[in-house]
């Protein structure tokens, strides 16, 4: 069997599944953003990809959700305030990908995926809070603001654990399998 390696079609691929699934009604925060934000830094070999793919996905989706699919903004609209702390997350957790996910064993990937969400969590309700005026800049306004967003933290690490399973284990199995080449050539 002929072997596949991630071309710039398998990017563009992974930005496509990564918008769509942002776009289909889904529960609030269950998307594989974080999830192919933790596979890049694992696994593409060109780093550039690692953190664009992400981001792309996340701005592309951005623009149609925010202006053709809920029209929240007067205007067309490029970045949305506050999208530092949403952006910023991801490339942080494409980073822990990388760092973190050298040695790729169950444990691993559990532990990496859990904290990423968790992070997430943490980096964009505290952006909520410091960027917004919904709450009080006390603490108490900051815990007010974590209670608030645990509702949203169920689709989070749901969404996390989901996509995180789904890409990891069937790399892993087509790996296994010796159907893919690893690492992967970003480079056709």
């Amino acid at each position: 069997m002929k072997k596949i390696n991630l071309n710039y079609v398998g990017v563009l691929a992974l930005i496509l599944f990564a918008l769509f699934s942002r776009i289909i009604p889904h529960m609030p925060n269950f998307n594989p953003v974080g999830a192919i934000a933790l596979f890049g830094g694992a696994y593409l070999n060109n780093k550039y990809h690692a953190f664009l793919v992400p981001i792309i996905s996340l701005w592309v989706s951005d623009i149609i959700i925010n202006n053709f699919l809920l029209s929240l903004y007067s205007g067309f609209t490029w970045f949305y305030s506050g999208f530092v702390w949403q952006y910023s997350s991801f490339l942080l957790i494409t980073f822990i990908g990388l760092k973190f996910l050298k040695i790729k064993s169950l444990k691993n990937i559990f532990l990496t995926t859990f904290c990423s969400s968790l992070l997430f969590f943490l980096i964009t309700n505290f952006g909520v809070w410091f960027s917004g005026s919904m709450y009080p800049k006390t603490l108490n306004g900051l815990l007010t603001c974590y209670t608030a967003g645990l509702p949203f933290f169920k689709g989070t690490i749901l969404g996390f654990a989901f996509y995180s399973t789904l890409l990891f284990g069937i790399f892993e199995s087509l790996k296994y399998k010796k159907v893919i080449d690893y690492p992967i050539n970003t480079h056709e």
